[in-house]
């Protein structure tokens, strides 16, 4: 495969925590993708090909965005050269950022980018787009996590589809009454036709819903939560991360249990071999300012070990960690903004995650470039620390 981007793998430590102490580093692997593309390229989605031992990536790139795919057969370490979903540029264009990338299985594929994109040959070309059907109040369907994929135990067929997607109620996007709706629907034919949407009085102040079934058969539910009003006006960032379960297949929920009030969220989630339910998500506010008085950014992984019902936030993962490269109003350039994470076979894992920490003013006023970020890298067991070993699931290094 043509490499476009080939950037060998970095060693870096991840840092886990012990509240706001270190209590270990280990080593993982890093690169930048796209770091040679000098380009924006943004919120990234990563998908497992078992059949063909591949990764799929889907980014946005360039303002405004436009869906590209590129795929590596070396579980991350090259990459080639990148693809638009249509053939015509015009259309590719005008279908916008591209989400939630999912593999059914059997080399079937679909993501939503202006409409619901389909593949039946592991990615190589795409069927676009179908119209995604409004929310049942009236207002657009926005999504942004991955399709929850339901199949059948004996035959490994698919048997239904979940989706969640959000909208603005009480006012819209700015005002003081507004607020964002999230709803649940599903397929039973592969993502063709959807039934009637369910607004979900939980998911009253969330968006951006990730879907998880756990080892027990929950469905776990992990979301971005909408800014509480002492700081309304302020930038998203201020918005937090939250979670909630369905004990009976999504019809209905318990409250939300908001982790973080502000400053993470863009969460991944992934079922680990032990049980174990791993998320990853962004750092956009929480870590103190450089001594220039720079802001900080990050991207971090927590456990559940009960199927979701509480997370060991105290012992934390520091995957990624770096400084802004100004201050003001747009400060903001250089942050995090998207995390997606899936487990290899012999139990690694990826996690792809968007920076914009070399950004700089484009001719259009907008920050450029931005980059897609990879971290290979293990969560399980024990490591030492201050002499002593910890019992809680830790890292351990890849060169293990």
């Amino acid at each position: 495969m043509t490499s476009a981007c080939r950037a060998d793998w970095e060693p870096i430590k991840i840092v886990q925590m012990d509240g706001e102490s270190v209590a270990g580093e280990l080593l993982a692997q890093r690169q930048i993708v796209t770091e040679s593309w000098n380009r924006v390229v943004a919120v990234p989605y990563l998908a497992y090909l078992p059949e063909k031992d591949r990764v799929c990536m889907l980014v946005g790139c360039d303002y405004p965005h436009q869906p590209l795919v590129l795929f590596s057969d070396d579980r991350g370490a090259t990459w080639g050269e990148p693809r638009p979903l249509s053939p015509d540029p015009k259309v590719n264009a005008a279908a916008g950022l591209g989400t939630a990338l999912t593999y059914l299985g059997a080399g079937r594929l679909i993501l939503s980018a202006g409409g619901r994109w389909f593949s039946n040959d592991y990615g190589d070309t795409w069927e676009g787009s179908l119209p995604i059907p409004p929310a049942s109040n009236g207002q657009p369907w926005y999504q942004w996590d991955p399709y929850l994929v339901d199949r059948d135990p004996g035959t490994g067929e698919v048997k239904r589809l979940a989706e969640t997607g959000y909208n603005w109620e009480g006012g819209g996007p700015g005002s003081p009454t507004g607020y964002e709706q999230a709803f649940i629907r599903f397929s039973t034919d592969g993502g063709r036709t959807w039934g009637a949407d369910t607004a979900v009085p939980q998911w009253h102040g969330v968006s951006e819903v990730a879907l998880a079934r756990a080892k027990n058969g929950d469905l776990v539910v992990a979301c971005r939560t909408d800014m509480a009003r002492q700081y309304f006006g302020e930038i998203d960032h201020y918005e937090g991360l939250g979670v909630c379960l369905s004990q009976d297949d999504g019809h209905t929920w318990s409250p939300v249990n908001r982790l973080y009030d502000y400053g993470r969220h863009h969460p991944s989630l992934v079922l680990l071999p032990t049980g174990d339910l791993l998320m990853t998500y962004v750092v956009r506010l929480g870590y103190p300012r450089n001594a220039e008085g720079f802001p900080q950014f990050g991207i971090e992984a927590v456990v559940s070990r009960d199927n979701g019902a509480s997370w060991d936030l105290q012992h934390r993962a520091v995957l990624a960690k770096w400084t802004g490269n100004r201050t003001g109003p747009n400060e903001w350039w250089p942050s995090s903004q998207a995390t997606s994470t899936v487990l290899l076979p012999d139990g690694s894992l990826l996690t792809a995650f968007g920076t914009g920490y070399r950004s700089q003013p484009s001719a259009a006023g907008q920050p450029a470039p931005r980059d897609v970020g990879l971290i290979h890298w293990r969560w399980a067991g024990t490591i030492p620390c201050a002499g002593r070993r910890r019992s809680s699931s830790i890292l351990h290094c890849l060169a293990d």
